[in-house]
Order: structure tokens, then sequence, then C-alpha cells
């Protein structure tokens, strides 16, 4: 590459974007990205501001409206953005606060104790990236009004009326030349972030409405939760069989830091706590799960020795810290006046005070509950030995795979048709259902960085099994073996560095059992090897449904009806002779088709699969998989026609 001479790198290659054009030139860097993640990040940035004003004590309804000309308004009765000049920049409040990075009332401790939106870029980002934005302003008996354009001022902020009402409304359209894939909100998502809300904040009264939907039933959204994260916990519970009639619900204050925590044991084999920092979902955890998980070990230890519940050997099983949690489902919740996450995705806590007083609150109060509660306590231990047992059953079906694995040569499944390149990040394993699809799969293959694990059946159903059981499973370990990175929640147990392959596509029949055993995969990964979703590795194949030929050899392919309505209604314009026939299942094409439909990276359509919301993703698959069969049917009559692989 040709250097550039020094003399010709001046000042005036040096370029300083003003205002909001940063936000316009690099919008990852603030929204995380632009695809559909980041347009409902936008409205995340909107409502936490609401959210904030009910924190303060200032705001108790909120409401959420979809309109069809692609605008969200959002609507809240707190104090409303001030309006009057700003000392120092000598423009309206308001308009500082929508146009300057960094800029908010969130840094002073005395207009917001605690708040889910610190870095002050919040708001201004949304104006930043939206083609029109509007916000009213209801205050002091009169109402204001501005306009912007892509982060600029058009309509200067002016007095339209007088009113008895306070509050905040913003209503916004995302710029389609920045969202580039789409602008169209999701309901669903924006429902599951709005109930997680509602449970986080029982003051609140958060109302949704899709003025795009005609039936009434599925156009309004209320939600409102008096009993809190208690109410949170039976919810994310609701299709597994509890342990109690009612959740373990702790409260208490340390340091200025108040700690909410409700938890209930379940007939589940998997942990499933949900920890959040002033709203914001810390998906990684942080120092205040380490408080909670820490207290929780102490309290049921000391509890059982006391209790002489947990014999000291107990037959050689060592009891650990994930046993105590094993079929555990939690939500904690902390306020923090200056939380230290880690960067603006905010999915870690890092204050260390934090730690002890979560560990403070929960030991003590934990610890009355259990005294208080003696037969509860007793089921809750007896399930933790039994945690035990099988963790250490699994311990020894682990060994027993790394022996197979090594007496079978290159440690690798018989089945499995590997690449001949060994960088993981250009590497991709099909899991294919059956072994006459696995055989095409095979034929029609790139050999160098796409490799073949035929699976035969369906594996098993983890929802509803241990861990020790899981790991018997053939097609499983099969699974574990090809991936190489291991399987379960610890570090020794599971770890990304070995992983073999960073595409993991599976691909099975466009059927009811092909969409049955995409789903125990993705139950399976989900609870057992969660970090590959979140790391985006996961993919569906989406074969087509119907070939068309027409003479003279032309094949054209319909990956849905309306595609293949308007393929007929081509061929007939051109007076073409044409069959259509519909695949029943992957083994029908032969290794040409395919390559050329599903397996070619220039011509195939992946759809990845991710977590937009853990907590919803939770309670879909133990909604799914789960023992009861009323909820499921009612899930899939209730969301077929919506589906989506964003879980």
């Amino acid at each position: 590459m040709a250097k550039t001479k020094s003399s010709d790198y001046k000042a005036s290659n040096i370029q300083v974007l003003e205002g909001l054009e940063a936000v316009r030139k690099r919008p990852s860097m603030y929204i995380g990205d632009t695809a559909q993640r980041g347009l409902h990040h936008l409205i995340n940035e909107v409502v936490d501001n609401s959210i904030d004003e009910a924190l303060a004590g200032y705001c108790d309804y909120l409401k959420i409206t979809i309109h069809e000309d692609g605008y969200l308004t959002v609507l809240d009765n707190g104090r409303g953005i001030p309006v009057d000049e700003h000392e120092k920049l000598k423009l309206p409040a308001v308009e500082v606060v929508l146009t300057k990075l960094h800029a908010g009332g969130k840094f002073d401790k005395d207009s917001y104790k605690v708040s889910g939106g610190l870095h002050g870029v919040g708001v201004s980002c949304v104006n930043a990236l939206s083609s029109h934005f509007y916000a009213e302003i209801h205050r002091d008996g009169e109402i204001h009004v501005m306009e912007f354009e892509k982060g600029s001022t058009v309509t200067p902020l002016k007095k339209t009326g007088e009113t008895d009402k306070t509050g905040t409304i913003i209503k916004f359209k995302p710029d389609p030349e920045i969202f580039t894939q789409g602008t169209e909100f999701k309901f669903d998502i924006i429902a599951d972030r709005m109930r997680e809300l509602a449970f986080l904040n029982p003051e609140i009264t958060i109302d949704i409405e899709d003025e795009r939907e005609v039936d009434e039933e599925l156009r309004r959204k209320t939600f409102h939760y008096s009993g809190g994260v208690k109410d949170f916990v039976k919810f994310l519970d609701e299709n597994r069989e509890s342990m109690m009639d009612e959740p373990i619900y702790i409260s208490g204050e340390v340091d200025k830091v108040p700690v909410e925590l409700a938890i209930q044991y379940n007939n589940s084999y998997t942990e499933n706590i949900f920890s959040y920092v002033n709203n914001i979902n810390t998906r990684e955890g942080g120092t205040h799960i380490s408080g909670f998980r820490r207290a929780l070990t102490r309290c049921l230890k000391t509890y059982a020795e006391k209790n002489k519940i947990i014999k000291p050997n107990n037959n050689g099983v060592t009891i650990s810290g994930e046993d105590f949690r094993e079929g555990m489902t939690g939500v904690l919740s902390v306020k923090v006046p200056e939380p230290q996450f880690e960067g603006q995705t905010k999915t870690k806590l890092g204050n260390s005070e934090v730690q002890s007083a979560v560990e403070v609150v929960v030991y003590e109060k934990l610890n009355e509950y259990l005294e208080q509660n003696p037969k509860i306590a007793k089921k809750v231990l007896e399930k933790v030995v039994l945690a035990a047992e099988a963790r250490e059953a699994a311990r020894k079906a682990r060994q027993l795979i790394q022996r197979k694995s090594a007496m079978g040569g290159g440690g690798l499944p018989g089945k499995l048709a590997d690449c001949s390149i060994n960088d993981p990040e250009h590497c991709e394993i099909y899991l294919v259902e059956g072994d006459s699809a696995g055989g095409s799969a095979k034929m029609g293959r790139n050999r160098s960085f796409q490799a073949i694990l035929p699976l035969r059946g369906k594996i098993l159903n983890v929802e509803k099994a241990k861990i020790n059981k899981i790991l018997e499973n053939k097609e499983i370990q099969a699974m574990i073996t090809a991936l190489g990175a291991g399987v379960g929640h610890g570090e020794d147990d599971f770890d990304m560095e070995k992983l073999r392959y960073h595409k993991i596509i599976i691909m099975t029949d466009a059927d009811v059992d092909g969409s049955h055993i995409r789903t125990l995969l993705m139950t399976f990964f989900y609870r057992y090897m969660q970090p590959l979703i979140e790391k985006g590795y996961i993919y569906i194949a989406t074969p087509p449904l119907y070939r068309i030929t027409a003479s003279r050899g032309q094949i054209e392919y319909a990956w849905d009806d309306e595609t293949r309505d308007k393929l007929i209604k081509d061929f007939r314009k051109s007076n073409k002779k044409f069959d259509v026939s519909r695949y029943k299942g992957l083994g029908e094409m032969n290794p040409n088709q395919l390559w050329e439909t599903t397996m070619d990276p220039e011509t195939r359509t992946l759809q990845q699969v991710t977590i937009e919301n853990a907590a919803a993703a939770d309670k879909m698959f133990s909604t799914l998989m789960g023992g009861d069969v009323e909820p499921r049917r009612e899930f899939i009559e209730r969301n077929a026609k919506y589906a989506t692989l964003d879980i």
C-alpha cells in the first residue's frame, strides 16, 4: 500500500463532526447496530427518560403508540423536560437535551437519585437518527413544541397553548437512510420490554397501542403489576411446577442501595436468574449477582448443617454453589445512585460496594425465611442434594465422552464430515435432519469450510431432563464433540476459545417434525450453550418450499406461497409450460439443488438466532418445551402467523 507523504497530512485533513453529525456518521457506536436491535433501542432510550421520572416519583403513566405511517409516540405524565433557557448555552433546556450529546439531568444527583440513562446520549441519539422528530412539553401550565429533522432544529421552541397537565410527548420516525434493513417496529419486542419495566416498577401503568393492527384484542396491551418482582417470577414460572405456594420475597437497603429479590424453586433443572440495575438488564451479571450467590450458598449451607439435612460426606458428593441454584427462577433488582457499568451497553455492574449490600440483605432476610418455613427449606435442600448427585454423574458422563473421542481417532464423531481448514472464524457446520439429507449435503458442500453433521431423529427435550441424562444422548454427544467447546454453565464446562465453528447452521425439513427438531436444538443451545446465541453463531437454514420447472430446463425456487404465485403468474404471462412441485423434505433435493438454494453463501438465506430479551426467551422456551400441553397449544395458536427467530 502506497504511503502518504507527511507533507500531505495537514490540519485540513482533521475532520471535526459538529453536534449530532458523529451519531449519524457512526450510529452503531451509540445504539449497537442499525438492524432490528438498534431500531428498537431507539424506543428504549426515549422510554428510559420516562422511567427515570417514575423512579424519581414524578410519573405513573406511560403510553407507546405505533402509528401506521412509521412514526412512534412515547407519552408520559412526568414533570416535562425543562423549557427555560440554559444559563451557559443560552438555548432552551429542551433543545440542549435533544441536540447535545452528554446533556441531561442524570448527572445531577438532586434531579435524579437513580437513573438508567447515565451517559446523556440517549434521546439526542434518537433525534439524530430520525428523519423527523417532534417534542411536546406540558409544564408549568403551558404547552411548548419543537421539531427536528435528522437532528437539526426546523421549528424552534414555541408556546402553542395552555394545559393543566404535565409530561412529555416524543414522536419520531426512524431515518431509512440509517436503518437500511427496515424501519418497521415489532409489537412483540416492544411489549416484552414494557412488560419487564412494569414488573420492575409496580407504581407505573404502561399502555401500548398498535394502530397497524385491525384486531382489537391484539391492538392494545396494558401492563401494571402491583406485586412487582414477585409477579415477575410467577410470570416466568407460569409453565413450571413450583415447589412453593408463593415466591420468597426479600427487600432491604444498605448504604443507600435498595435491594429487591424474588426467588422460587421449581421442577426444572436449570438456573434462571435475571438481574437489573436501575431497570437495565445486566445480562452479564456483575457484583450484585456475586453478592446474591454468595449469600444464598452461605445461608442454605449454614441452615443445612445446623439442621443436619445435608450429611457431611453425602456419599462422596460435594455440594457446590451451582447445586443450590438448580431449578431456581429469580429476579434481582437493585437501585444504585452511581452505577459503574462496563461500557454503554450496560450489561455488567462493577460497583464493589453493591456486592456487600446485596449479600447482607439477602443473607439476613433469607435466613429469617428458612427459620419460619422449615418444610419448604427441607424440600429445597433435598433438591440441592439431587442436583449435586446429577452434577457428579454429569462429570463422569463428560469424562466418558472425552475417552470415547480419544479412542475414536482425531477426537471427532465418526459421522461428522469435517471441513479442511481449521480457522473457526471461517468454518461452518450444518446440523442436518436425517441421513438422507446429510448425504446430499456432504456431496453438495464446499469441503474447504463446510462441515456436515447428520442428526438421526429428535434429540432429547433438555427442558425436562437432568444434565447427566442429557449427556447420555448420542446425538447430543456428537454435537458436543463436534463443536469442541464443551457443555454447561461453568468456565470449566464450556470454553468459547475451543469452539471449532463460528457458524452453526440448523438445517431441517420445512414441516412439523423439522420445526420440532429446530426448537429442540435451540432449547439445548439456549439452556446449555447460551454464549453461542449471544455471540450470534447460531443460524437457521431456509430451504425452498417449491420448485417450478419450465420449458428449456429453466428452474425457479420459491421460499413461500407469495413468491410461488408470482412466478406462476409470470410464466403464464410468457405462455411458458411449467410444473410446480413442493418439497416434502431436504432428502428430495439432489446435492446440486441443495447447494444452490440452501448452502451456497452467494445465494442462500440464513436467519440468525438472537436473544432480544432474556426473560422473554426463558418464558418462551418453558412454554414450548415444558410439561403442560395447554399453554404450549395456546402459544402456538397465538403466535403461529407472527413466528420469528428472534428469541
